[in-house]
C-alpha cells in the first residue's frame, strides 16, 4: 500500500515523504519490473511502485532529494518529471518529446510506407505475382526500421544497459534478423532473391498501431478523473468588509464570506449563512437529483448552484476541500497495484530472457533439423513478436482505472487496490444504525421529569451537551431552542465513551447517559423504569439525566429520541440478500431500539449495547464466523471497527476519522451503495481475471505457435498488437456498469 506523508518543516533530519512521478518510456510488464527495482535500490527508498497504464511511479523514501530519484529513473532508461495533474492527458507523439504532430503520424507514415510491400502478399491470394523490385522494397523498408522503429531501438538499449530485456527489445531484434537477413539476400542474390522486408515492416507498423490504438484507449480510463478534476473552480467572490470582490480560489482563506450566484460553481467547502437555493452534486456524489441548501447546510466545493444566490462561510480550502481529498483518493486508487498483480511482476521479470532462450532455440532447432536457417530464422523472429509483453502489463492496471473511475461517479470512492480486491470476496456486512441505516438526526419525542420538571430536565441536558456534535445532543440542542430555553454555563464537561457525558452545572455535576452509566453510577432507577422501557418498545433511545451533591447521585429526569429509518435501507438489505452476503447490525443503542429498526429494515441478526470499543471485538466475531467481513459506520466511534473490518465502508456525511480508515467511502448518505460498492468490485475484479487470462493465453498458445512455425511475424505482429489492444478495451467495458435498479443497469 502506498502511504502518504508530507515531508517535515524541519532541516535538522530527515523524514519520510511520498512523491509521484510522471514516467515516459515505458513499453511493457517488463519496464515496470526493472524500473522498481532500480529505483529499491536507492539508498532512502522504502518502497517503490510502478504503473504502467498510468505511467507513474509512486515513491516512498526518507531524505531521497527529488533530482536523485529522476536520475535513477534516468539511469534505467526511462525519463522522469513531476506528476502532472490527470485533466491534461499527455498527447506527445514520442517519449519525452514535445510535438505539435498528433500521435498517429508514425502509425500513418509507417502504413503508407508498408502499403507497397504489403498489398502484393495480398495479390498473392488471387494469384496475382506481383512485387516491387529488391531496391524498392529496400527504400521502402529502410526508414521504417531505421526512422519510425527508433524508438524500439533506443528503448531496447536502455534496457540492455540496465541488465534487463522488454517488450521494444524483442521488437528490435525479430525486426533486424529479417530486415538483416533481406539486405544480405539482396546483395547476394540481387532483385530476384526472395526478401522479407515486408515482414519487419508489417510488424513495426504494427506494434505502432497497437501502442497508438493503446494509448487512446488508456486515455479514456482516466476519464473520471478528469471530470473530478474540471469541477474545480478558478475564481470565488468573497465578501470583505461589506465589499465583494472576485479572486482566485487560492485567495480563499478559512472563515472568509464567499457569494455564489446562479450557475456558478460552489469554490470551496464551507456552510450556508443566508440564502438558499438546490445544487447540482452529481459527478460529487452520483446523485443524479438537485439537493436543496438552505442556513446551516454544508456546501462542497465543485457542485453547481442552480437558481438562489448563496452566502456561505468557508469552512475548508486548498487540498482540504472534498473535492482535492476525493481527487486524491481516485489518484491514489488508480496508481496502486492490487496484490494480485504480483504474480504478474514475478513473471513478468523472468519473461523476456526466457523468450530470447526460446527463439535461440527455435531458430537453432529448425535450422539443425531442416537445413532451411531462412526460415528458421523467420520462425524465431515470430516468436519474438508474438511474445511482446503488453498485454500482461496493461491487464490488472486498466480494469482498476476504469473500475475505480466508473465506482466514482457513481459516488462510490475506493481507496486502493487492496479494497476493491477484497470488496468482491466480501460475505458479511456489518452496519452501525445511527447515521447509516437510519437518518442519524434524532428528536427529543418525550419527556419525564422526576426531580424536577421536564423544562428543568430538557436545560440541565441542554447544559450538558452544548459543546458535544453527537446527533442526540443535537437533538437536545434542537428541542431546547424551540423551547425558548437560556442555555446554561457549564464546567469541566466530559465525554463517557459508550455511556453518556458528565458536566459541573449549577454546583452540582449533571449525568446524561444510557441504562449502563446509570448502574455504573448506582443510581436507583426504578422510578423511570416503567417510562424506558415503554419507549424502548417503542423503538426509541432514552437518555438517563442524574445529579450528584456530596455522595449521592439521584435520578431526576429522562429524554427519549426517535430517528427515522432511512427510505434506502431495507433496499441495502435486500440487494446485499440477492448478492448472497449476510448482513447485521452492530449498535450502541439499547435492545428495543435496536429490534425495532432491525424488523423495519428487514434484518435477521443484531447485536445491541455494544460498546464503541468492544465493536472491533465483534467485528472480528463476525469474521471467525462469516469470512470476509465489511464494516459501515459513519462516527469516530466506529472507526476502529472499520479498522478492524477486511474492509471499511464509511459515509462520506459522517467524520473524517471514519472516512480515512475506511478502504471505501461512500459519498452519499445511501446503505444501498454498499450493495453496489460490491457489485462494482466484483466485476472489477472479474475483468482483471479474464484480461490476465487472456494475456497469458495470448503467449501460452501463441509462442508454441510461432516456434513450430505455424506464425509468420507478420501474423504474430498482428496477434501482438491485437493482444495489447483487446485487454484494454475490456477493461473499458466496465465504464457500462450502472449500480442495480438504475437506468441502463
Amino acid at each position: 500500500m502506498e502511504k502518504h506523508a508530507s515531508s517535515g518543516a524541519g532541516v535538522s533530519s530527515p523524514s519520510a515523504h511520498s512523491v509521484t512521478l510522471d514516467i515516459r518510456g515505458m513499453t511493457c510488464a517488463s519496464c515496470v519490473t526493472r524500473l522498481e527495482k532500480v529505483l529499491r535500490k536507492v539508498p532512502g527508498v522504502t518502497e517503490a511502485s510502478v504503473n504502467l497504464a498510468t505511467e507513474k511511479a509512486r515513491i516512498d523514501s526518507v531524505g531521497v532529494p527529488l533530482p536523485q530519484l529522476v536520475a535513477a529513473v534516468q539511469k534505467a532508461g526511462f525519463e522522469a518529471s513531476p506528476a502532472q495533474p490527470p485533466a491534461q492527458p499527455d498527447l506527445r507523439s514520442g517519449p519525452g518529446k514535445e510535438s505539435r504532430l498528433p500521435g498517429w503520424w508514425p502509425v500513418v507514415v509507417s502504413a503508407l510506407l508498408t502499403l507497397p510491400l504489403a498489398l502484393p502478399m495480398l495479390g498473392l491470394l488471387f494469384g496475382v505475382h506481383w512485387m516491387p523490385p529488391g531496391w524498392v522494397q529496400w527504400l521502402l523498408a529502410t526508414p521504417i526500421q531505421f526512422w519510425l522503429g527508433a524508438r524500439f531501438y533506443r528503448a531496447g538499449w536502455n534496457a540492455l544497459r540496465a541488465g534487463s530485456g522488454n517488450m521494444d527489445l524483442l521488437v528490435a531484434i525479430g525486426t533486424s534478423a529479417a530486415y538483416g537477413l533481406s539486405v544480405y539476400l539482396l546483395l547476394l542474390h540481387g532483385s530476384h532473391a526472395h526478401l522479407y522486408f515486408e515482414s519487419s515492416a508489417v510488424v513495426i507498423t504494427l506494434v505502432l498501431l497497437g501502442k497508438w490504438l493503446e494509448a487512446r484507449a488508456k486515455q479514456q480510463t482516466v476519464a473520471a478523473l478528469r471530470a473530478l478534476e474540471s469541477l474545480r473552480a478558478t475564481e470565488a467572490i468573497v465578501r470583505r468588509d461589506g465589499v465583494d470582490a472576485k479572486v482566485a480560489v487560492d485567495a480563499v482563506r478559512l472563515g472568509d464570506l464567499v457569494v455564489v450566484r446562479p450557475g456558478d460553481r460552489v469554490p470551496v467547502d464551507g456552510v450556508v449563512t443566508d440564502g438558499s437555493s438546490h445544487l447540482d452534486e452529481s459527478l460529487l456524489t452520483g446523485e443524479s437529483l438537485p439537493v436543496p441548501k438552505t442556513i446551516g447546510d454544508r456546501l462542497t466545493g465543485g457542485a453547481i448552484n442552480q437558481e438562489g444566490v448563496l452566502l456561505f462561510t468557508a469552512t475548508a480550502v486548498g487540498g482540504a476541500t472534498m473535492l482535492s481529498q476525493i481527487i486524491r483518493m481516485v489518484e491514489d486508487a488508480q496508481a496502486a497495484k492490487a496484490p494480485i498483480q504480483r504474480l504478474v511482476d514475478k513473471v513478468s521479470s523472468v519473461f523476456v530472457p526466457v523468450v530470447l532462450l526460446i527463439s535461440l532455440a527455435t531458430w537453432g532447432g529448425w535450422g539443425l533439423s531442416t537445413g532451411d536457417w531462412q526460415q528458421a530464422l523467420l520462425n524465431a523472429v515470430a516468436v519474438q513478436v508474438i511474445a511482446c509483453p503488453c498485454a500482461l502489463g496493461l491487464a490488472t492496471p486498466t480494469s482498476i482505472m476504469a473500475g475505480t473511475g466508473v465506482a466514482a461517479r457513481h459516488g462510490i470512492l475506493i481507496k486502493d487496490a487492496e479494497a476493491l480486491e477484497i470488496a468482491h470476496a466480501v460475505t458479511a456486512v456489518a452496519f452501525d444504525k445511527t447515521g447509516t441505516l437510519t437518518e442519524g438526526k434524532p428528536a427529543v419525542v418525550a419527556l419525564e421529569g422526576i426531580a424536577f420538571p421536564e423544562d428543568r430536565v430538557l436545560q440541565l441536558a441542554q447544559a450538558v451537551q452544548q459543546h458535544s456534535d453527537h446527533p442526540l445532543a443535537k437533538a437536545v440542542m434542537q428541542r431546547a431552542h424551540v423551547e425558548g430555553l437560556a442555555v446554561l454555563p457549564a464546567s469541566n464537561s466530559t465525554a463517557l465513551p459508550g455511556r453518556g457525558v458528565q458536566a459541573y452545572v449549577d454546583g452540582q455535576t449533571v449525568y446524561l447517559g444510557n441504562a449502563r452509566l446509570m448502574q455504573e453510577l448506582s443510581v436507583d432507577s426504578a422510578q423511570g423504569a416503567s417510562f424506558a422501557a415503554e419507549q424502548e418498545r417503542a423503538g426509541r433511545t432514552v437518555s438517563w439525566l442524574a445529579t450528584q451533591e456530596g455522595s449521592v447521585v439521584r435520578l431526576v429526569g429522562l429524554l427519549s429520541f426517535g430517528d427515522t429509518v432511512k427510505a434506502s435501507a431495507r433496499t441495502a438489505i435486500e440487494k446485499l440478500d440477492a448478492l448472497g452476503i449476510r448482513s447485521i447490525m452492530i449498535t450502541g443503542d439499547n435492545e428495543g431500539a435496536a429490534r425495532a429498526v432491525a424488523q423495519a429494515v428487514g434484518l435477521a441478526e443484531f447485536r445491541a449495547q455494544v460498546l464503541p470499543g468492544d465493536k472491533a471485538a465483534q467485528v472480528a466475531g463476525l469474521k471467525a464466523d462469516h469470512g470476509i467481513v465489511a464494516m459501515v459506520g459513519d462516527g469516530i466511534n466506529d472507526a476502529p471497527a472499520l479498522a478492524a473490518a477486511d474492509i471499511g465502508i464509511a459515509m462520506a456525511s459522517g467524520t473524517d476519522v471514519a472516512m480515512h480508515t475506511a478502504g471505501i467511502t461512500l459519498m452519499r448518505s445511501d446503505p444501498a451503495l454498499v450493495a453496489d460498492a460490491v457489485g462494482i468490485s466484483r466485476r472489477t475484479y472479474a475483468k482483471i481475471r479474464q484480461n490476465l487470462f487472456w494475456a497469458f493465453i495470448y503467449n501460452l498458445v501463441g509462442i508454441p505457435l510461432a516456434a513450430f512455425g505455424l506464425l509468420n511475424p507478420v501474423i504474430a505482429g498482428a496477434a501482438m498488437a491485437f493482444s495489447s489492444v483487446s485487454v484494454v478495451t475490456n477493461a473499458l467495458l466496465l465504464r457500462r456498469w450502472r449500480p442495480a435498479g438504475s437506468p441502463r443497469a
